[in-house]
C-alpha cells in the first residue's frame, strides 16, 4: 500500500531556494548546483533517516502564516486556502488557542476521527467521499482511486501540537468514506454500510493484520443516513447509531439480534433512525431509542446519558440535540402512520423545528434544543479540565452547516434537561471551515477534524483534495500525554479518570480483569465525598462489573445525597441479570423529578405488580407541565396500559379534575381513556385551540367501535363551536368509516346540511368526495360563479363528478346558468375543464353568446392559454369563436402569450366543426 509519512514536498524545497537566492549569478554551473543541492535535501529530510514537523505552510505556497487580520483580508480567495493561512480564518473562545496538528496534503476530507490512549488522531481518509455523487471530478491518479480510502495515524512526537508522523494503518478499496472510527488499543472498530469492521493490529506495527465483520446488512451504503461511530459508555458497553437508511442491523452471520427480553429484534416496529448499546463482544445488542432522521454520532457521559444530535431536512432550521430517553420515539415521522412531518395534522407546531419532530405529539420524547440550520456532525461529552471552566461537563458539538464547534451548557428542568449554545471555534473570516468531527484528547485538549469545502454535506461536497486537523487548547499549553501502570489499580483508578474515551476503555477492561484487586482503589474514589460526582460515577460503574463486590456500593449510592449518582445505581442494577424492582421502589418517592424519571423508565415492559405500584406512586407524584416526566410515564406504561389506567382510575376518581390528571388521558394508550378523551374535546369552556391536542389524541387511541362512539358523539354536541368540532370529530373518524358507516354518513350530510353555502361545506365535500353533493354544488358553482365560492365549487364539481353528469346538468340549463358555469370553471385548468369549454365553443348546441364566452374563457388559466394557442396554431377556430379565443389571452400574464395571440389577429376562416373537439 502506498504510505505517506511526511508532510513535505521536494518541489517545493527547489522553490523556496529559487525564490529565495538573488540568483545574481546566471551561469548554468550555479543553477545546476542550486538546483541539485535543493533535490538533495529534499531526499534527506523526507527520508526516513530524518523526521521533521510537517511544514503545513509550504503546501501550495511559501508564505508565512498570516496573524493579522488585515492582511488576511487582502489576501486572493486562492491564498485563503492556503494551509499556513488556516489559523488565520478561524475565531476561538476566550482563553482557547488553536494549532494546526495537520493538513492537506497528508489528509483530505476527514470524515471521522478519534484519539488514542498515546494521543494519537486516527483519521478516516475519505478522498473517495460519495463518488456516485462527484464522480471523481478532482483526482488523483488511477493507482491511488484503486486503493481506496486510508485510515491514517497521526502522532506529535515532540509535544507542539502538529503531528510530524503519520503511518497507514490501512488502504483498501472496500474503504468508501467511513462515517465512524473508535479505536481501543491495537483495535479499531470502523462504521461503513452495510458493515462493521475490527481492524487488529496484532504485532504492534500500526498496521491492521485482520480484518473482521462484526456486523452486515445495514443499509445505507453510500449514503450519510447509514451506520456511524461506535462510542464507549462508562458502563463498559458500546453505543452507536444509524439514520434513516440504515433499516437494520445482523450479526458477522447475519442472523438477527433477540433483546433483553429474549424476543426476536424486529427493526419493521422501529421508524427510522435508531440508537443502539451492545456488549463488547457485540452480543446483547438494545434499542435505545428510535424515529431519529440522521444522527452523526452519540455521545455517552459518566452518568449513562447518552446525548445525540439530529439532522433535519435540508432547508428547515430545524437541526436538534437530543436527550436520548430510552426506549423512546422521538418523532421524525408520525408514529401511527409513517407519514411525512409535511403532512397536515391536528394540532399543529406553531414552529416549522418543533412541526418537523412531531412536538405536539403524544408519546414523543421532547427535544433539548433546536440549533437552526446546519448539518450536524461528530459530538462528545467533554469531562476533561483542562478547558476553561465554562466548557467543563458540557457536549461538544460540530455543525458544518454554519461552521462551528459549539458547547451546549446543559441544565436541569423538571425531569429533563434544557440547553443553551455556547460557541467554542467558529469559521471566522474562512466560510470554507467544515468541523466534521471532535474528540477528547489524554491531556483534556480537544481534537477537531475540518473536511474544509465551500459546501457542506454529500450533495454540497466540491473539493476532495483538502483537509485540517485542529489541537484546541489554552494558550502555550504542550502535548503531552500522561502514562500509567495499568497493572497497578491505584494507576488504573486515575487512567479510569482520564478525559479520553482509549484510555478509559483500557483501564475500565484492566481494573475489571483485577476483580477484587481493584475494590480498595475503587472504593475510595466512589466514596471520597469531594471527588467529582462523575468520577465517582465511573468507579460505581466498575464496581458494577466485579461480581461480589457491588452489592455494598450500589446500596450506598442509592442513599447518595447526588441525584445523578442515585441515577447512575439504578441504571446498574437493570444492568445486572436480577430482578432490579426492590431497588426501583426505593427511589418512587425520590424528591428529585429526575430520579423519579429514570424509576419510570426502568419498569419499561415489566408486568409485575410490584411495577405497577410503582408506576401509580410515580403518577401520583406527577404534577404537570413536564413533558419529559410525562413521556418517561408513557414509557413506563408500554404494553400495559390497559391495567396501568385501570389501576389509576380507581386511585384519582375524576380524571379531568387536575391538569396533571388530563395529561395522562391525552398520553394513554387504551380504549378507557376513550371517554376521558371526549369529554376534553368538547369542553364548551375551554377554547378551541387549546382542545385540539384532545382531537390529536384519537389518533394514538386503539381503533374500534368506541374510539368510532366517541367522535360521533362528539359531533353531535350543541356547542357553541359544533361546526369546528364536528368537522373535527369527523376528521378523526376518517374517509373510511365515513364512508362504509350508516352512521357516519348521517352524520356528515347533517355537517354539509348544517354549513351548506359556506367554506366549510366545500372542505367537507373535497375531503369525503360525496357523489350525492353534485347537485348542490353545480347549483353553488352556477349561483356565485364570480366568487371564490362559485368558483371552488365548480373546480370540486369537475373533480368528482363524471362528464355525463355535466353535459347533463347543462342541456337542461337555460343560457343564464350556462354562462354561469362556463365561468365558474374558466380558471380551472385541468383537461376535463379545457375539454368542456372547448366542446361548448366549437359545437352547434349552444347558442353563440355562450360559445363565444366558453372560447374567451378557455385562455383563463395558464393551462388554458397554451390550449388555445395550441388550436390557433393548427388552425382548428374559425370566425366570432376564433376572435373570442384571441381575445381572452390578448391579456396574458405571460408576454410571449401575448405576442404569439397578435399573430392571429386575421380572423377569415371557415365555420366551426365539432369534429375538431371529440
Amino acid at each position: 500500500m502506498p504510505k505517506r509519512t511526511r508532510n513535505f514536498q521536494p518541489k517545493l524545497i527547489v522553490k523556496m531556494i529559487r525564490d529565495n537566492f538573488s540568483m545574481k549569478y546566471k551561469s548554468t554551473l550555479y543553477k545546476f548546483l542550486s538546483v541539485a543541492f535543493g533535490c538533495a535535501c529534499g531526499v534527506f529530510l523526507s527520508s526516513s533517516a530524518h523526521r521533521i514537523p510537517p511544514i503545513s505552510g509550504l503546501y501550495l505556497s511559501d508564505s508565512l502564516p498570516v496573524k493579522d487580520s488585515l492582511i488576511y483580508d487582502s489576501l486572493s480567495e486562492k491564498e485563503k486556502r492556503f494551509p499556513s493561512h488556516a489559523l488565520s480564518g478561524v475565531q476561538l473562545a476566550e482563553g482557547l488557542e488553536a494549532t494546526l496538528f495537520a493538513s492537506e496534503p497528508t489528509i483530505s476530507n476527514p470524515t471521522t476521527i478519534d484519539v488514542d490512549h498515546r494521543g494519537r488522531v486516527w483519521v478516516c481518509d475519505a478522498y473517495k467521499f460519495r463518488p456516485t455523487i462527484h464522480g471523481y471530478s478532482q483526482t488523483r491518479t488511477k493507482k491511488d482511486r484503486l486503493t481506496g480510502d486510508r485510515i491514517l495515524i497521526l502522532e506529535d512526537t515532540d509535544g507542539d501540537g502538529v503531528a510530524d508522523l503519520t503511518k497507514v494503518f490501512y488502504e483498501g478499496p472496500e474503504l468508501d468514506a467511513p462515517l465512524g472510527i473508535w479505536v481501543m488499543g491495537n483495535k479499531a472498530i470502523v462504521s461503513q454500510s452495510p458493515y462493521v469492521w475490527l481492524f487488529t493490529d496484532d504485532d504492534g506495527d500500526d498496521k491492521a493484520d485482520r480484518k473482521e465483520i462484526i456486523f452486515r446488512g445495514i443499509s445505507g451504503a453510500s449514503h450519510d443516513h447509514g451506520v456511524h461511530s461506535f462510542v464507549f459508555g462508562p458502563d463498559g458497553k458500546f453505543y452507536f447509531n444509524f439514520g434513516s437508511e440504515g433499516k437494520q442491523l445482523l450479526d458477522a452471520r447475519g442472523r438477527g439480534f433477540y433483546d433483553k427480553f429474549d424476543q426476536p429484534i424486529n427493526f419493521r416496529n422501529y421508524r427510522n433512525g435508531m440508537v443502539f448499546r451492545c456488549d463488547q463482544n457485540f452480543q446483547n445488542l438494545e434499542v435505545l431509542g428510535d424515529n431519529f432522521r440522521n444522527g452523526l454520532e452519540v455521545a455517552v457521559d459518566s452518568y449513562g446519558t447518552v446525548w445525540q444530535s439530529d439532522h433535519d431536512e435540508d432547508g428547515n432550521e430545524g437541526v436538534r440535540i437530543n436527550y436520548v430517553m430510552e426506549n423512546g420515539n422521538f418523532g421524525y415521522t408520525d408514529e401511527m402512520d409513517g407519514t411525512s412531518w409535511r403532512v397536515n395534522r391536528t394540532n399543529l407546531e406553531e414552529d416549522i423545528a418543533s412541526r418537523h419532530w412531531h412536538q405536539n405529539d403524544p408519546g414523543v420524547v421532547p427535544d433539548l434544543l433546536h440549533t437552526g440550520s446546519g448539518a450536524p456532525a461528530g459530538m462528545v461529552v467533554y469531562e476533561g479540565r483542562l478547558l476553561p471552566r465554562k466548557f467543563w461537563d458540557q457536549i461538544i458539538h460540530c455543525d458544518a452547516g454554519p461552521g462551528v464547534v459549539r458547547a451546549y451548557p446543559i441544565q436541569n428542568d423538571g425531569a429533563g434537561y434544557k440547553a443553551s449554545m455556547l460557541p467554542l471555534m467558529e469559521a471566522g473570516k474562512d466560510s470554507w471551515f467544515r468541523p466534521s468531527d471532535v474528540c477528547v484528547a489524554p491531556d483534556g485538549s480537544l481534537i477537531v477534524s475540518d473536511w474544509y469545502d465551500p459546501g457542506e454535506g454529500e450533495l454540497e461536497l466540491t473539493d476532495q483534495n483538502r483537509g485540517r486537523i485542529y489541537r484546541i487548547a489554552p494558550p502555550k499549553t504542550p502535548y503531552k500525554t500522561p502514562t500509567f501502570d495499568l497493572t497497578s489499580p491505584e494507576e488504573a483508578v486515575l487512567a479510569l479518570q482520564s478525559p479520553n474515551l482509549s484510555m478509559r476503555y483500557l483501564a475500565w477492561n484492566a481494573l475489571v480483569r483485577m476483580s477484587f484487586k481493584a475494590e480498595p482503589a475503587l472504593s475510595k474514589l466512589l466514596h471520597q465525598y469531594n471527588a467529582d460526582p462523575r468520577m465517582r460515577a465511573r468507579a460505581l460503574w466498575v464496581l458494577n462489573n466485579i461480581e461480589g463486590a457491588s452489592a455494598m456500593h450500589l446500596e450506598n449510592s442509592f442513599r447518595n445525597m447526588n441525584p445523578n449518582l442515585r441515577i447512575t445505581a439504578l441504571r446498574a442494577v437493570r444492568q445486572r441479570n436480577s430482578d432490579p424492582t426492590e431497588y426501583i421502589k426505593r427511589l418512587t418517592a425520590d424528591p428529585d423529578p429526575q430520579v423519579r424519571r429514570e424509576c419510570a423508565l426502568a419498569i419499561y415492559r415489566n408486568h409485575t405488580y410490584e411495577a405497577l405500584d410503582v408506576w401509580l406512586q410515580l403518577a401520583q407524584q406527577y404534577e404537570g407541565n413536564d413533558r419529559w416526566y410525562l413521556e418517561a410515564l408513557g414509557i413506563g406504561a408500554e404494553g400495559q396500559w390497559n391495567r396501568v389506567y385501570k389501576a389509576w382510575l380507581e386511585r384519582v376518581n375524576d380524571p379531568l379534575a387536575k391538569p396533571a390528571y388530563r395529561d395522562i388521558v391525552w398520553r394513554a394508550r387504551t380504549r378507557l381513556s376513550i371517554p376521558h378523551l371526549a369529554e376534553l374535546a368538547s369542553q364548551p369552556q375551554v377554547p378551541l385551540q387549546e382542545r385540539l391536542r384532545y382531537f390529536r389524541g384519537f389518533d394514538f387511541a386503539p381503533q374500534g367501535y368506541d374510539r368510532s362512539m366517541a367522535l360521533l358523539g362528539i359531533s353531535q354536541k350543541p356547542l357553541p363551536d359544533r361546526i369546528e368540532v364536528s368537522k373535527l370529530a369527523l376528521y378523526h373518524l376518517g374517509k373510511d368509516f365515513i364512508r362504509d358507516s350508516y352512521w357516519g354518513k348521517i352524520a356528515l350530510v347533517k355537517l354539509l346540511d348544517d354549513t351548506y353555502g359556506t367554506q366549510d361545506y366545500l372542505e367537507l365535500v373535497a375531503r369525503y368526495t360525496p357523489v350525492f353533493e353534485n347537485d348542490r354544488l353545480f347549483k353553488l358553482a352556477t349561483d356565485q360563479p364570480n366568487t371564490d365560492l362559485g368558483r371552488d365549487a365548480g373546480r370540486q364539481l369537475l373533480r368528482q363528478a363524471p362528464n355525463s353528469f355535466v353535459w347533463d346538468k347543462l342541456g337542461k340549463s337555460n343560457d343564464d346558468v350556462q354562462l354561469a358555469l362556463v365561468s365558474a370553471i374558466k380558471a380551472v385548468g385541468s383537461q376535463k375543464s379545457l375539454t368542456i369549454l372547448a366542446s361548448i365553443a366549437a359545437g352547434t348546441t349552444f347558442p353563440m353568446h355562450v360559445r363565444i364566452r366558453a372560447a374567451r374563457s378557455l385562455g383563463g388559466s395558464w393551462e388554458g392559454e397554451d390550449f388555445v394557442l395550441s388550436l390557433l396554431k393548427e388552425n382548428r377556430l374559425w370566425g366570432e369563436v376564433r376572435a373570442a379565443a384571441v381575445d381572452g389571452i390578448s391579456q396574458a400574464y405571460r408576454k410571449e402569450i401575448r405576442d404569439k395571440a397578435d399573430q392571429y389577429l386575421d380572423f377569415s376562416g371557415n365555420n366551426p366543426t365539432s369534429k375538431v373537439f371529440e
